[in-house]
């Protein structure tokens, strides 16, 4: 008993010990102050598809403290086979990634999901028709006679039909096939198919990588109405509106880390790598750097700063698609996005 008492007061003593040594100084003097530790908040958020240098700008914020210092604790996570917009409206994750062209149905469902665009992670729409250099597919008109890798949803075949059209070309012309494509520039060079619909920064710099030469044309260059905004940040309406501090805090993080990735591409890149602990991305390096540095440009570019959604912009693509007739019922101006919560 006589024991227990002595390691009590042993305890106590150290306790009061602490304390003293821990009690902010007056001010004037030169004794630091030290704050108490705050606790984190874990959330998650959702990716659209493994790591890639779509996300690097996320990884950069949780590896160099931003997330912490937004006093926030964030998974950042890829759920196979469940979409990413689905996880965010169901609340699992209140923030998350998807595009513009495939949040159109969230809007126009019978129960339109509660989900909202709060970022452009590109300024521009970066996708666009890969083929094998001198095939004639360096234009939209070129795929009449050709065959094209399609997902078979209905928003991917009308924008290719207008392009083609308005390019001079027969859309009749175009032989669709299946598009279970996952290294395009060896199903080009083993001709399984003559186009496929691509994103530049990690498909064509993998061409690049490979040495295999080939044709491209983005869609923004043939119609600025398809320069929508591709990926982007959403978040969980509910969520948000019941913790705007905290989408600011958040938001503020990731802006931070987009624009060290922009200007820091090969730092912000091995970030990614080390990230990854399948080690999928390591064994890809030159590729992984050459797409960052690709994309260093195209995460900000010509907008007043990280994040921004032109409203007009936005709104043009919708309006071309309230014109094609796919739709359940028409999308409003201003439907889906929003800038408040960039600062």
């Amino acid at each position: 008993m006589k024991k227990l008492i002595c390691l009590l007061l042993a305890a106590a003593m150290l306790f009061c010990l602490a304390a003293c040594k821990e009690k902010p100084s007056a001010p004037g003097t030169d004794e630091a102050t030290t704050a108490a530790p705050t606790e984190l908040t874990k959330i998650n958020f959702a990716l659209d598809w493994t790591q890639n240098t779509n996300h690097t700008g996320l990884y950069v914020a949780k590896e160099k403290g931003y997330f912490a210092e937004a006093g926030l604790d964030v998974d950042i996570l890829f759920v196979d086979g469940d979409s990413s917009t689905q996880l965010v409206a169901s609340g699992w994750a209140p923030f998350g990634i998807d595009a513009q062209d495939t949040l159109a149905a969230a809007y126009t469902a019978a129960e339109p999901l509660p989900v909202t665009a709060i970022a452009a992670i590109l300024q521009h729409n970066t996708s666009g028709i890969i083929s094998r250099k001198g095939d004639g597919i360096d234009s939209a008109k070129g795929l009449a006679g050709k065959t094209y890798s399609t997902w078979d949803i209905p928003i991917e075949k009308a924008m290719l039909q207008t392009l083609v059209e308005k390019d001079g070309g027969n859309w009749d012309e175009v032989t669709l096939i299946p598009n279970n494509i996952t290294d395009e520039p060896g199903a080009l060079s083993a001709h399984q198919t003559d186009a496929v619909w691509v994103f530049y920064g990690w498909s064509c710099v993998n061409a690049q990588v490979q040495g295999f030469d080939f044709d491209w044309f983005y869609f923004r260059d043939l119609d600025p109405t398809f320069d929508y905004y591709t990926p982007v940040i959403i978040g969980n309406d509910d969520y948000m509106k019941a913790n705007p501090e905290l989408t600011k805090a958040f938001m503020a993080a990731v802006k931070k880390g987009y624009e060290y990735a922009a200007e820091h591409p090969a730092e912000a890149a091995q970030i990614l790598i080390d990230s990854d602990q399948d080690g999928v991305l390591a064994d890809a390096h030159e590729l992984v750097m050459r797409s960052q540095e690709y994309l260093s440009e195209e995460y900000i570019a010509d907008a007043p700063y990280w994040g921004y959604i032109d409203p007009a912009r936005w709104n043009a693509f919708y309006g071309w698609l309230n014109g094609t007739g796919l739709l359940e019922k028409e999308l409003p101006e201003g439907i889906g996005f929003t800038n408040e919560y960039l600062g």
